[in-house]
């Protein structure tokens, strides 16, 4: 039987708000009232009718609950990181903050383009959700299309967002500065940056805060990001004379692996003559690292999240100061620095 169905007589019925204030001993006003946080009544009485909705099943009906309160209970996630490298992450996060409010979130993705992102706005617009949340494949660009003076909140989670919008990021120098230290803490003296392309925020963002950390003199090496440009970057360095490298602290994890790949096939044993950090924390690449990469993680989903109840706090009509909020990163030791065991 399911949860929001009753069995009477062999036949099955839906479980109403009738039969939670039948079950609870009160009015359906009260019923009412007490399911959705409003009107006045003791706190006693208002636990009951919330015990009583749960332990029969009673489920609301969406469709009643957005007539009276002129919400739809959705919300929109529009993005042009159609491979979900970092919007699926953000998306998770963002419906584990939403779904105990009883809000569903639906995803758009845009790619590119400025034509397709407008259609998937007006449609959201026209299925009433209650707001949007945009996100992207990077900090320093925003989507292809217009976002202001809509008539919904807009929350911008991992890309740029409007002067006067609400955004979140992750803070990548602190990211940085964490990698970095690390190494040190370890004993590593000799820490090259091998990163990815400078137009990037991210990337400048990351290498100002290892050259504050690791000192002035010590080595960035702007590429793209790929693995081969981690065996590039190996292959350039070992062919320059002097004291090499003890540690890297690579941009992203793909870097690293190329890095580590190119290590190994000089001789060089990961970790026990060098030390390598990635940056994403990225699982299907970080654990699959011979040996497993110690990462930075971003914690998208801890940023969708926020990006979620921000949103959600939006739409209810609560004051929300404008800004961009920096969410701290995590590192998740793994082997590849040597010695420790991994943290979670």
């Amino acid at each position: 039987m399911r949860e929001d169905v009753l069995e009477i007589g062999g036949a099955k019925k839906r479980i109403t708000i009738h039969d939670v204030a039948a079950a609870a001993g009160v009015s359906i006003s009260t019923a009412s009232k007490a399911l959705n946080n409003n009107g006045r009544m003791g706190d006693e009485t208002r636990e009951r009718v919330k015990r009583v909705a749960r332990d029969i099943g009673f489920r609301p009906n969406a469709l009643a609950r957005g007539l009276l309160s002129k919400r739809s209970f959705t919300i929109g996630l529009l993005t042009n990181d159609t491979y979900g490298r970092f919007t699926l992450p953000v998306m998770a996060g963002v419906s584990e903050a939403l779904v105990d409010h009883g809000v569903s979130v639906f995803l758009c993705a845009i790619e590119d383009d400025p034509a397709l992102g407008q259609i998937h706005v007006e449609a959201m617009l026209d299925k009433q959700v209650d707001g949007i949340i945009a996100t992207g494949k990077r900090l320093d660009r925003r989507l292809p299309v217009d976002l202001s003076n809509l008539p919904v909140p807009v929350v911008y989670a991992f890309t740029e967002g409007t002067p006067d919008s609400v955004t979140f990021r992750s803070d990548d120098a602190h990211g940085a500065t964490l990698a970095v230290e690390w190494l040190q803490s370890i004993g590593r003296r000799r820490i090259v940056h091998i990163t990815g392309p400078k137009d990037f925020f991210s990337v400048r963002e990351r290498a100002d805060a290892y050259s504050a950390a690791a000192g002035e003199g010590e080595q960035v090496l702007y590429g793209v990001w790929s693995e081969s440009w981690g065996h590039e970057a190996i292959d350039l360095l070992w062919r320059r004379p002097g004291d090499k490298p003890d540690a890297f602290f690579c941009g992203n994890d793909q870097i690293a692996r190329g890095t580590v790949d190119a290590l190994r096939e000089r001789g060089i044993r990961v970790p026990d003559d060098v030390s390598v950090i990635g940056f994403d924390n990225w699982e299907i690449v970080a654990a699959q690292t011979r040996p497993p990469l110690t990462t930075v993680d971003m914690e998208l989903k801890e940023l969708g999240r926020q990006a979620g109840l921000t949103v959600l706090a939006l739409a209810e009509g609560r004051p929300v100061e404008p800004g961009v909020r920096k969410l701290p990163c995590r590192l998740v030791v793994r082997q590849s620095c040597g010695g420790k065991t991994l943290r979670e």
